[in-house]
């Protein structure tokens, strides 16, 4: 996918529900989730918060879907949202401007 201004892509917000921690292997799940999804369609995602610390807020994946729904479908089956440790806001993001350093 080029992204140029007035592309649709979804924005999806994590953050943390109470105080377990998903395992290595629930978080690597998640990833590999997410990386399969991102063979077919525009995805980026990461943490929130400070590495460094190993403070996270939680986690934004922006990603390419053909509608509201099938994104909401695809948040729902990421295994990371399904096991409860996170929760999810989702937002259709209307591309308003795209930087000429994208992709370069």
């Amino acid at each position: 996918m080029k992204l140029k201004e007035g592309s649709i892509l979804y924005a999806r917000l994590d953050f943390k529900i109470g105080e377990e921690w998903e395992t290595e292997k629930e978080a690597m799940e998640s990833m590999q989730y997410l990386q399969n999804l991102a063979k077919d369609r525009y995805l980026e995602a990461g943490l929130l918060g400070d590495l460094e610390a190993q403070k996270f807020e939680g986690a934004l994946v922006i990603f390419e879907a053909s509608s509201y729904e099938e994104a909401e479908e695809l948040t729902k089956n990421d295994p990371i949202i399904k096991k409860g440790f996170y929760r999810y806001e989702l937002y259709k993001w209307n591309i308003g401007l795209v930087s000429d350093k994208v992709g370069k």
